[in-house]
C-alpha cells in the first residue's frame, strides 16, 4: 500500500510540480492551497507526512501545525515546513512547535524525495523501538487481564516525539490523559509568585505523567517540558477511566504511583524547608545519579534546572558544585556531571 502525503501550498506551480514528482514516486498524493483545507484533509485522509508552507492565506503553517499538534490523530504525523529563504529566520519557532524538518524553495526533485523518505524511515524506526519498549512493562506489572488490556491500549495510540524544550502540557491545562514515557527524559515544574522554578519531577523511559490530574479529575498541576529529545504515548482519559472501572487491580497501581509522586515532593519540601544548602543539592545529585542509564558516564542537566531542582539560585549551584568537584565528590565536564563518591553525597549532613 503506496505511503499518503498532504501537500498544503498557495503557489500553484509550486504545489503541482511537488505532487506530480510525488505521484511519479508511487505515493497517494492529497493536496490543499490553503491552511484551512489542509488541515481539513489532514483529518480526512491521516496522512502518513504532511508538507506544508509557512506563509499562506486563511491559516499560516504554524496555525496548521497548531491545530494538527491539538488532534490525537494527527499529533505524531511527520510534518516538514516549506519555506523561502527570506523566512529562514523564522523557523526556530516552528521546530520549537513541534515540526521534524524543512525545505528550503527552490528545492529540486532528489531533495524533496530524500527528505520524505528520511522522515518516514525515521517514523518507522521510531514505531519498532516504540513496540519493543511496550515489551518492558512486564518487567513493572503482572501478567493479568487488567495490565494486557493496558498493553493494547498503548500499543494502538501513536507515539508522539517531542524536541528538547518543547513543552508537553502547561499548568491549567485540562488532563485529557496519561502519557508514557517511551524514550528521553521529562521535567515537571511549579512556578513561584516571584517567577522562580521549582522542578517538582524528572521521569524516564516507562515512567507515567499526569497520574494525580487523572485520578482528581482536575487540570494539571504543573508543566512538563521535555528535558531532551523525547517520545511519548498519550493514554486518552476516557479509555483509561473505562479501564480502571473494569480492572481494579490497574487503579491500585496507579494509585501506588501516586503515593510515591505524593511521598517524594513531601520528601523535597521538607528538604528545602531543613535542609543546608549543601545537602539539598548532594541529595539532587543523588537522584540524577540513580536514574541514569546503567553504564553511562553520568548525566547532563543545565544551572537552571539543577536551580529548580534543589530550590537555590543558579550562582550558589555554581559555587556549590565547585566546592563538591574540589572535595572530588563529582567531576564536572560543562553539562555533563558524574558522580566520583556516591556514598559520600549520599551521607552528607550539612
Amino acid at each position: 500500500m503506496s505511503k499518503k502525503v498532504l501537500i498544503i501550498e498557495d503557489n500553484n506551480d509550486i504545489r503541482e510540480n511537488v505532487v506530480e514528482i510525488l505521484e511519479l514516486a508511487g505515493y497517494t498524493v492529497f493536496e490543499a492551497d490553503n491552511g484551512k483545507t489542509g488541515v481539513d484533509l489532514a483529518l480526512k485522509n491521516l496522512p502518513d507526512i504532511i508538507l506544508c508552507d509557512i506563509m499562506m492565506p486563511e491559516l499560516d503553517g504554524y496555525g496548521v501545525l497548531y491545530m494538527l499538534n491539538k488532534n490525537l490523530a494527527t499529533a505524531a504525523t511527520p510534518f516538514i515546513f516549506l519555506t523561502a529563504k527570506a523566512e529562514r529566520l523564522d523557523l526556530r519557532k516552528g521546530m520549537e512547535m513541534g515540526a521534524d524538518d524543512y525545505l528550503t524553495k527552490p528545492f529540486d526533485d532528489m531533495d524533496l524525495l530524500n527528505a520524505i523518505e528520511s522522515r518516514l524511515k525515521k517514523k518507522e524506526l521510531q514505531q519498532n523501538f516504540y513496540s519493543k519498549s511496550l515489551d518492558r512493562l512486564n518487567n513493572l506489572i503482572a501478567k493479568n487481564d487488567g495490565f494486557n488490556e493496558l498493553k493494547k491500549i498503548i500499543s494502538e495510540r501513536k507515539a508522539r516525539q517531542f524536541k528538547k524544550n518543547q513543552v508537553i502540557y502547561y499548568d491549567g491545562d485540562k488532563g485529557n490523559g496519561l502519557y508514557l514515557v517511551v524514550s528521553g527524559k521529562v521535567k515537571t515544574i511549579k512556578l513561584a509568585e516571584d517567577g522562580r522554578e521549582l522542578m517538582t519531577g524528572i521521569f524516564n523511559d516507562d515512567d507515567y505523567l499526569g497520574v494525580n490530574a487523572l485520578l482528581s479529575n482536575e487540570p494539571y498541576s504543573d508543566t512538563a517540558t521535555a528535558l531532551e529529545d523525547s517520545t511519548l504515548c498519550l493514554i486518552p482519559k476516557d479509555q483509561l477511566e473505562q479501564l480502571l472501572n473494569l480492572y481494579p487491580e490497574v487503579a491500585r497501581e496507579f494509585i501506588k504511583i501516586l503515593a510515591n509522586n505524593i511521598r517524594e515532593k513531601e520528601d523535597q519540601l521538607l528538604q528545602l524547608a531543613y535542609h543546608s544548602v549543601r545537602k539539598r543539592m548532594a541529595e539532587a545529585m543523588m537522584r540524577l545519579y540513580k536514574q541514569q542509564p546503567a553504564g553511562a558516564e553520568g548525566f547532563k542537566i543545565t544551572r537552571e534546572d539543577l536551580a529548580a531542582m534543589a530550590g537555590m539560585a543558579t550562582e550558589t549551584v555554581s559555587r556549590t558544585l565547585s566546592d563538591f568537584k574540589d572535595e572530588g565528590l563529582i567531576d564536572k565536564k560543562g553539562s555533563l556531571i558524574t558522580v566520583i563518591n556516591p556514598e559520600k553525597l549520599a551521607k552528607m549532613k550539612n
